[in-house]
């Protein structure tokens, strides 16, 4: 496999639009993912961003427009999640999809378990899922001592970074991240984005899905603003403020016309 161009952006998303029956969830909507940054898309609920999400990690087809990733296009969209993973596109969800009781380094290799030994006496090689869930952890600057931890009595913020780790681990080089903070606390939120903005680090393209612009713009490179599944502002860190990122999410124009009411009330 040739080593992707780091100039060359590793998704690019160009007029893409997406309808079910009559309800149009994206329309025009275009997106630029580059190596070694952090591109952030903000919208409220409704706002098309697990559309756009399910796009990207190849569980639906857009209907028009251009998919691109390494740049080259693929026409009609990814055929399925494999199809987005053996392209190294890797989807984080809220759910997380992991199996609380398993223990930590069972889950890290869920679905991808390596074997030793000759058939038919073949069985799971449990020494080296160990010990590279903690090596692979550690490279992340994650120190989880005990990887035999049932994954379920991590917390929320752990739980999180594992997932991300993981997906390093197994060669993701573009990192989808849905709403990762959302249902965490401060502290906990703190975590999860230093191991967003290690993702970075590494050289990872990554997509930050959030409505929290306090969090985007704390780690984001570039933010993309969704509204009723069309884009309403794309912008560099440079371009734009906390605050201006607040106003723009929460409506610009239509806050102030609530504001000017309100005060007439």
């Amino acid at each position: 496999m040739t080593t992707p161009d780091p100039r060359v952006p590793r998704v690019e998303l160009t007029g893409v639009a997406k309808h079910y029956g009559p309800v149009r969830a994206l329309h025009d909507v275009s997106l630029t993912v580059h190596a070694g940054e952090i591109t952030c898309v903000l919208g409220d609920n409704g706002a098309g961003k697990s559309t756009l999400i399910k796009i990207i990690a190849g569980l639906h087809r857009h209907d028009a427009g251009t998919l691109r990733i390494d740049g080259e296009e693929v026409p009609g969209g990814l055929a399925s999640p494999r199809d987005a993973l053996d392209r190294g596109i890797a989807t984080v969800y809220q759910d997380l999809a992991v199996v609380s009781l398993m223990p930590v380094w069972r889950n890290f290799f869920l679905g991808s378990e390596p074997r030793t030994g000759v058939r038919p006496f073949r069985r799971l090689d449990v020494a080296h899922m160990r010990a590279t869930t903690r090596a692979a952890l550690l490279h992340m600057g994650i120190d989880l001592p005990d990887v035999d931890r049932p994954i379920g009595t991590l917390s929320g913020g752990q739980r999180q970074c594992v997932a991300i780790a993981r997906a390093v681990h197994f060669g993701a080089r573009t990192l989808v991240l849905d709403e990762p903070t959302a249902a965490l606390g401060v502290r906990q939120s703190g975590v999860v984005l230093r191991y967003v903005a290690a993702a970075r680090e590494r050289g990872l393209g990554v997509v930050l899905i959030t409505h929290n612009p306090h969090h985007a713009h704390l780690v984001g490179d570039r933010f993309m603003l969704l509204r009723h599944g069309t884009t309403t502002g794309m912008y560099g860190l440079a371009d734009i403020s906390l605050e201006a990122l607040t106003r723009e999410m929460a409506g610009g124009e239509e806050l102030d016309a609530l504001h000017h009411e309100l005060l007439r009330r």
